[in-house]
C-alpha cells in the first residue's frame, strides 16, 4: 500500500466530503458504502477521535488548510457533548443534545487527545485548557476519584479490565508530547499504566487477558479466559512506544512478547486476517462475532508488526505486516467508493457495507496510515510521538 497516498487521496477526503456537519459543527460517522448519511446521531468518541485525526494529519503529514478547517469544525461542536456534571455523553443528537451516557470515560480521553493535537495545530490556548480539563475528568474516573457505575457487582465479582488502562497509557503519551509544562505528571501516569499492563496480572505466558481478578489472577470463566487480539496488538505497540520513549528495555521486550503470544490466538490461518475474540483455553467464546474480521484489529496488528520489525529486524514481523497488508487491500479497501469496509464474516465476505457507524470513523485507519508513512519515509516511529 502507498500509505501516504491512501491517507491524503482516499481516507481523509472521504470523511471531509461526507462526514463534516457544516451547519451544526462536528462530524457524522453513520455513512453507507458510498458515503451517504444514514443516521444523524453523533458519536462523541468520534468528535474527539476525528479532531485528533485531522489535527495530527496537519501536524505530521501535510499542513493542508482543509485538515485544519475540518478540525476547527469538529472542535466547535465538542463542548456541546458535555453533560451538566462535567462528564461527556456517548452519543448526542445532530445539534448536540445528549442521547446516551456510559460508565466508560473514553469520550473524555478521546476529547483530551483531540484538543491537545488541535492546540498544536491551531495555537489556540483554549484548546490546551480544554485538553487538560477533559484529561482531568478521565483520570479522575480512572482512579475512582470521580465515581462511575461499576461494570460488575463488586460484592460477587471482582474483576479489572485491560482496556481502560491501555487507553489511559496512550492518552498520557499524547498529552505528554503537547502539554510539556506538565510532562512529569504524564510521565508518572504512563509509568503507572505500563506497570499495571506488565505486572498487574494481565500478561501471562499464554496471553494478554482482557479481564483478571482485582488481585491480578486469571479467572477460569468465559469473561476471564477471553482475549481480544486487536486490543492485545494495540497494547503491544503502546508498550513498545513507551519503552522507546522512556528507554525501558523491559517494556520493549514485553511488547515483543505480547505480539508473539497473541498471533497464534488471533490469526486465522485458513482464511487470513485477525479474528475479533478467542477463548484462551480453546473453549467456545461467548461473543457471537468472535470469528469475524473487523477493520481495526488488522490496523493495530500491522502497526505492532511493523514497529517490531523496525526495532528487532526479525523478518517474521515484516512478513506478518506484508501478509496483512495484502489481505486488507484485497478484502477491506474499497477502491471504487473510498475508505474500508468495517466488518467481514470469517470467510472475508462483508457482513455489512457501511463505512461508518457509532464505533467506526476516521481514527484507526488514518492513524495506521500516518504511522506507516513515518516509517515509509525512513524516520523512526518516535517521530510520530513527538
Amino acid at each position: 500500500m502507498d500509505n501516504k497516498k491512501l491517507l491524503i487521496e482516499d481516507d481523509l477526503p472521504f470523511w471531509i466530503k461526507n462526514g463534516l456537519d457544516r451547519e451544526y459543527g462536528g462530524i457524522f460517522t453513520c455513512l453507507d458504502k458510498e458515503g451517504r448519511l444514514y443516521g444523524e446521531d453523533k458519536s462523541v468518541w468520534f468528535q474527539g477521535r476525528a479532531l485528533w485525526t485531522f489535527s495530527k494529519a496537519f501536524n505530521l503529514i501535510k499542513n493542508d488548510p482543509e485538515y485544519l478547517d475540518a478540525a476547527r469544525c469538529i472542535y466547535s461542536f465538542l463542548g456541546k457533548c458535555v453533560d451538566t456534571d462535567g462528564r461527556m455523553f456517548f452519543t448526542v443528537t445532530r445539534d448536540g443534545r445528549g442521547i446516551q451516557k456510559r460508565r466508560y470515560y473514553f469520550s473524555e480521553t478521546f476529547a483530551a487527545i483531540g484538543c491537545a493535537e488541535y492546540y498544536r495545530a491551531s495555537g489556540d490556548p483554549q484548546a490546551l485548557l480544554d485538553a487538560r480539563r477533559y484529561f482531568d475528568v478521565a483520570y479522575g474516573c480512572f482512579t475512582g476519584e470521580i465515581a462511575t457505575s461499576p461494570k460488575f457487582n463488586k460484592e460477587t465479582y471482582t474483576m479489572k479490565a485491560l482496556s481502560p488502562i491501555m487507553i489511559m497509557l496512550s492518552t498520557a503519551q499524547t498529552m505528554r508530547a503537547v502539554d510539556v509544562e506538565n510532562r512529569e505528571r504524564y510521565d508518572a501516569i504512563a509509568k503507572e499504566c505500563l506497570d499495571e499492563i506488565l505486572h498487574g496480572g494481565f500478561l501471562t505466558e499464554k496471553a494478554l487477558f482482557e479481564n483478571v481478578s482485582a488481585e491480578g489472577k486469571t479467572v477460569d470463566t468465559p469473561t476471564g479466559r477471553i482475549v481480544n487480539p486487536g486490543h492485545s496488538m494495540e497494547a503491544a505497540w503502546f508498550v513498545l512506544l513507551e519503552g522507546l520513549i522512556s528507554g525501558d528495555r523491559e517494556a520493549i521486550d514485553a511488547g515483543k512478547k505480547i505480539i508473539d503470544i497473541t498471533l497464534p490466538l488471533g490469526l486465522d490461518e485458513a482464511n487470513d486476517g485477525i479474528i475479533a475474540f478467542c477463548d484462551v483455553s480453546g473453549r467456545p467464546p461467548v461473543q457471537l462475532e468472535w470469528d469475524m474480521k473487523l477493520w481495526w484489529p488488522q490496523c493495530e496488528t500491522m502497526i505492532a508488526a511493523r514497529m517490531a520489525y523496525d526495532i528487532f529486524k526479525e523478518e517474521k514481523y515484516l512478513e506478518l505486516y506484508r501478509r496483512l497488508e495484502s489481505y486488507c487491500e484485497k478484502y477491506f479497501l474499497d477502491r471504487e467508493n473510498g475508505e474500508w469496509y468495517g466488518y467481514l464474516h470469517y470467510d472475508n465476505t462483508p457482513s455489512t457495507t457501511l463505512k461508518g457507524n457509532i464505533f467506526k470513523g476516521p481514527f484507526h485507519i488514518p492513524r495506521f496510515y500516518m504511522m506507516m508513512s513515518v516509517l515509509d519515509d525512513g524516520d523512526s516511529i518516535e517521530k510520530y510521538a513527538e
